[in-house]
């Protein structure tokens, strides 16, 4: 289970959340401290590099922002981030420098590392995507389970109680998530692995590997 702590899904730097994601084991531990974290961030960022907009939005000076867009606290939007026409980010979203929040695509209690990429009809819940990440048009995280249990990570050292009932996906550096795929609630995926299009995710993805369907799951060669 360690391939899935923080330490080894994400390169810390890339994020203006490392203080809160360097304090915890495992990445959906950081989820319920989002908001907050984001409130107390916000206030310290240099006004030279940051404008507020509106009610806890700190907007960098160098990103760009589609007048269609809409933006509830709270938020920090990051240096050449670009966020285009009719994106919804609903609060608690930290999206990082370089990072592009595409056409319709909803953002929700979420932590997006620099360079992520979520540019075409998106929804990321209560989720965590490393650097560099990427999910294709139409993929999406799935963050309530249709019982409205406690979400559970299935590992194959066996379950890890997370205590959370709204998560989504944690997503490791570099992972590709092809078109049209769900991540069920829980989902996991090493730094560096792909999903091909048209997937439903469960469980931990070991990193390296590519996810060609249930079942089926190879390392990257």
């Amino acid at each position: 289970m360690k391939e899935y702590e923080v330490k080894n899904m994400y390169t810390l730097s890339e994020t203006l959340a490392e203080p809160l994601l360097s304090k915890v084991t495992y990445p959906w531990e950081a989820l319920p401290e989002i908001g907050a974290f984001i409130l107390e961030l916000g206030a310290s960022l240099p006004e030279e590099e940051y404008e507020k907009r509106g009610e806890n939005i700190w907007i960098a000076r160098s990103a760009k922002v589609a007048p269609t867009a809409s933006i509830t606290g709270p938020a920090i939007i990051g240096k050449d981030a670009e966020i285009r026409h009719c994106a919804f980010i609903r609060g608690n979203a930290l999206v990082g420098e370089g990072a592009v929040v595409g056409n319709s695509t909803e953002l929700k209690n979420v932590i997006l590392f620099n360079k992520v990429q979520v540019p075409h009809y998106n929804y990321v819940g209560d989720s965590i995507l490393g650097y560099r990440a990427h999910m294709g048009a139409g993929s999406i995280t799935s963050n309530v389970k249709s019982d409205k249990q406690l979400v559970k990570v299935h590992t194959p050292e066996g379950d890890i109680e997370t205590g959370i009932k709204k998560f989504g996906a944690m997503l490791g550096d570099l992972v590709e998530v092809g078109c049209g795929t769900v991540l069920n609630p829980g989902s996991v995926v090493g730094r560096e692995s792909s999903i091909y299009p048209l997937s439903s995710v469960r469980g931990c993805i070991p990193a390296g590997s590519i996810y060609k369907r249930q079942g089926e799951v190879v390392e990257r060669q």
